[in-house]
Order: structure tokens, then C-alpha cells, then sequence
């Protein structure tokens, strides 16, 4: 296999550090070609034995079509599953106990707890056995050994000292839950976070003689911890701390944890100087001051007033509640949109509305679960805590639930869109020609404080980099400028 570019200065840097032996640790900017750069070191390499591991699967499987034979690749998880017994993949089949069955099993009632704003909730043995499931899989994406507290992830509208209570007490039945599942001898079902947890504790050896490790930033530290172990390869990680946006699932900064000399690709192939330096800008705000550089070959239009609102190929916004709102937005302006998201999700929020507005708690979706009524979620949505609520709300109470049902209904496949509507997390590793973003990003900190929060800051790097050629950021160009413009 040969290459079919001309490889940059930082992309021979690349291929010569990693020909010199040893690990080494790539940061490579949003489009800066990652991918053509490992695929060039597997080929000076030659017909050294190499494997290529990845975070997400599909980036594995476009990966397994571009590089030779002789570097499968595929995911972590992946690796793990090979590895498995009969037994325990016997086991994977099985059907996962229901929470509140969890809750019973181990003796678990009603909890009562206090929200933000100092309303009483009561915690519902299905919320609280979901606690427990949720904390075991982010301590089998961890490196830690045995379950503690801080894997026990409590609903951000609960007070923080009744959270910090409530993790406490609920550490002993993750340990228990644990237990049922690590056992030689246990008969529980197991998730593909178990199997991996499994794997990494028998200390495997990965028989090859290097590792490129792509999309290193979203590692968990159960994934750092096995490839720190391979002292017989070389493991070359690959990654851009700046789009690091899991940490609600337990993915860690991998990249400044990795003790690995360190070198860059700030080149990006995919848009112009115009949004490279805007996206510098916010680079800056996270304490980077080596700039992200565009294409001078490639048009980039930076759209910053509302009322050119050129046509898209997508939509992009934070929260799930955002995108059906956008959906919305465009069936009502005539628009064929596409949704990245299924129509279940949609559904749910439809079905919990209506299980508020009947006078029923409901646990699904998450956003609604600790409210007894429709008049709560109204109430709380009104609040600096809430204000993420507000589209689906409005849509409810404007246009009711039957036809939030029907928009799941109503949407374009992708492939037939007009352009397609999605949240950052889901269009990460994408790209399109030309991109809107919406404006529903926090541009203030959990505090009040007017900064938002570095994850915050990284979401929005995400965002404006999936843009090739038009970047319309003109619902969010104030609260932008204000956000860039200090320190300047």
C-alpha cells in the first residue's frame, strides 16, 4: 500500500518519531488528517505486526477498508469479546434484571431527597436500582479496581449535599451488584463494559509489535490502563483533547494522562483560515496557544447575521430537546429534515409528558424523572437549572403531545433530506459542506459566573469544526463574540 498524498511537515515528524520506536502521543486538530497519518506509519513500518484500536466502532470499521492486511482493526471492546470464554459470552445474552427488580433484590424502598430549588422528591426504587446499574458500568470503564463513590452519577436537580449522602449509601449495593458479576461462578448477565472490565483485570498481553490507538481522548481509563501494560509494543495514541465530550459516560483526559513524548498535527484539510481561527480563539480559552491553521484553497463563510440564513446540510445543537425543536422548525417552514435520532427517543418524550400531565411520575426520558407532575417540569423549566427544558416544553404545551409523536413519523431518511438535524455528541467525527448551529449552548458557568465551562467550551469547538465551507452562527454570534473576545 502506498500513500496518495504528499505528507506535511508535522505528518513526517510523525512518521519519523514513530520510526525512532518507543510510545508517542499524536494531538491532532479537528480534520488535521489523524487517520491518512497512522495509516502513513503503518506503511514505513513495512511488515511489522501492527493493530489498529479505536473508541467507536464505526471509525474502527472505515479504518479496517484503509489500512493493509497485515494492521486489523477493530475496537477495544472487540479485543475483549476475542478474549472471552464461552461462558461469559453465554452470559452477554442474557437479558439485564429491570431496576427495580435490582431494587427489590436488594431490599431497596423509596428514597426522599431535596431538588436544587429545595422541593421534596422521592427517589422511586426504579431510579434508585438505575443508579446502581449506571454506577457499575462507568467503574468498568474506570481503572479503578473496586467500584467508589464517585461512579454513582446523581441527577444534576438534586441537591449536591443529598447527592453526596446518597452516594455514599448506594456505594455498597455497586459492590455487591459487582461482585454477582466478576464471580467465577456468577450466573448474572453481563454487559460489553463488564466483558471489557473482565478482560483488563487478567492483565492481557495484545500480541503485536505496535498499537495505534485513534481517538485517544475518549478513552476510558480501563482502555488506558491495558494499553499501559503492552511494554512489548509500541503504542502510538492518537487524539484531540479538545474534543473530549464524554465525560458524562466515564472518559477521562486521556491525553494528559499519557506519559509519551508528544507531537502535533495543527493542519486541518477540512475548512479555511476563517474558521480555523475562530476556532483558535476558543482553543485559547481552554489554554492552547498553538493555533489551529485552515486551507487558504478552501472558501470558508463565516454567517453571523440572521437574516441571510443560507441553506444548510445540517443543524447542530446540544441537547437532545434542541434537535426535535429544530425538527419541528423545519416541517413547519416546509423542510424536509432528517433527525439523528431514533424515533423511540422521540416517542418518549411524548409518552412521559403524558404520564406528567395524567398526575404520574414517569422514568423515561431521564430529563422527566423527577417530577410528579406536568406543572413541575413547567415550573422548573422557568429556572436558570430548567432552561434546557424550555423547546420540549413549549412544544407540549403549544401543540400537545400528539404531535411531538407524529414528528418521529414526519422526518426524511438522511439520504433524502434537505439536511439533517443533530446533537454534537452525534455528529462527532462527521463533516459537512454547510452547518448551523444552534444557539442553545450554556455560555455560563454551572456558578452563574458569565465563562461557561471548559466542557462547554469543547462542545462548541466540536460544533463549529463539522463545517467544510458555510458556518451560520448568527442565533449565537453575541454570546460567541463576548465568549472569544476576553483575554484579547
Amino acid at each position: 500500500m502506498s500513500a496518495t498524498f504528499s505528507p506535511t511537515p508535522e505528518q513526517e515528524q510523525v512518521v519519523e518519531l514513530a520510526r525512532r520506536g518507543g510510545d508517542l502521543k499524536i494531538k491532532a486538530y479537528a480534520g488535521a488528517g489523524k487517520t491518512s497519518t497512522l495509516n502513513l506509519v503503518a506503511e514505513r513500518f513495512g511488515a511489522r505486526r501492527g493493530i489498529y484500536l479505536a473508541f467507536n466502532r464505526d471509525i474502527a470499521a472505515a479504518a479496517a477498508r484503509k489500512f493493509p492486511p497485515h494492521v486489523p482493526a477493530r475496537t477495544m471492546h472487540a479485543q475483549a469479546w476475542a478474549a472471552a470464554d464461552s461462558a461469559l459470552k453465554r452470559r452477554s445474552s442474557l437479558e439485564a434484571e429491570p431496576p427495580h427488580i435490582l431494587a427489590a433484590r436488594f431490599g431497596i424502598g423509596s428514597v426522599q431527597v431535596r431538588s436544587v430549588t429545595g422541593r421534596a422528591i422521592e427517589l422511586t426504587p426504579f431510579e434508585t436500582g438505575r443508579m446502581i446499574t449506571d454506577a457499575l458500568g462507568r467503574f468498568c470503564r474506570s481503572s479503578e479496581l473496586q467500584p467508589i463513590a464517585t461512579h454513582i452519577v446523581v441527577d444534576e436537580k438534586i441537591d449536591i449535599g443529598d447527592a453526596a449522602q446518597l452516594q455514599t449509601w448506594l456505594l455498597p449495593f455497586v459492590q455487591r451488584l459487582w461482585v454477582e458479576c466478576a464471580g467465577p461462578r456468577a450466573g448474572a448477565a453481563v454487559s460489553p463494559d463488564v466483558v471489557l472490565k473482565l478482560w483488563a483485570l487478567s492483565k492481557p498481553c495484545i500480541e503485536t509489535d505496535y498499537i495505534l490507538f485513534d481517538e485517544a481522548q475518549d478513552s476510558d481509563g480501563v482502555m488506558l490502563s491495558v494499553l499501559e501494560r503492552q511494554r512489548h509494543a509500541q503504542v502510538i495514541y492518537v487524539g484531540d483533547p479538545y474534543q473530549q465530550i464524554y465525560e458524562w459516560r466515564g472518559a477521562v483526559n486521556a491525553m494528559a494522562q499519557i506519559d509519551a513524548p508528544e507531537c502535533a498535527l495543527t493542519e486541518s484539510f477540512r475548512f479555511g483560515p476563517t474558521f480555523a481561527a475562530l476556532a483558535s480563539r476558543l482553543l485559547v480559552r481552554l489554554g492552547e496557544r498553538t493555533p489551529l491553521r485552515g486551507q487558504g484553497s478552501i472558501g470558508s463563510i463565516l454567517v453571523e447575521d440572521p437574516a441571510i440564513a443560507p441553506p444548510v446540510d445540517a443543524v447542530l445543537c446540544r441537547k437532545n430537546v434542541t434537535a426535535i425543536w429544530q425538527l419541528a422548525a423545519g416541517l413547519e417552514a416546509g423542510d424536509r429534515p432528517a433527525i439523528r435520532m431514533s424515533a423511540v427517543e422521540i416517542a418518549a418524550f411524548a409518552d412521559g409528558a403524558d404520564q406528567l400531565l395524567a398526575g404520574h411520575r414517569t422514568f423515561r426520558p431521564a430529563a422527566f424523572s423527577l417530577f410528579e407532575n406536568w406543572a413541575e417540569v413547567q415550573a422548573f423549566s422557568r429556572t436558570p437549572f430548567g432552561q434546557d427544558l424550555q423547546p420540549i416544553v413549549r412544544i407540549v404545551d403549544e401543540l400537545g403531545t400528539g404531535y411531538l409523536r407524529a414528528l418521529a413519523q414526519r422526518c426524511a431518511p438522511e439520504q433524502q433530506a434537505d439536511y439533517v438535524v443533530s446533537t454534537v455528541h452525534r455528529a462527532k467525527g462527521l463533516e459537512w459542506k454547510r452547518v448551523r448551529v444552534a444557539n442553545d449552548f450554556r455560555f455560563r458557568g454551572a456558578d452563574g459566573s458569565p465563562v461557561p465551562d471548559d466542557d462547554e467550551i469543547r462542545l462548541l469547538y466540536v460544533a463549529i469544526t463539522r463545517a467544510q465551507h458555510v458556518l451560520d452562527i448568527s442565533a449565537m454570534r453575541d454570546d460567541l463574540v463576548r465568549l472569544v473576545s476576553r483575554g484579547h
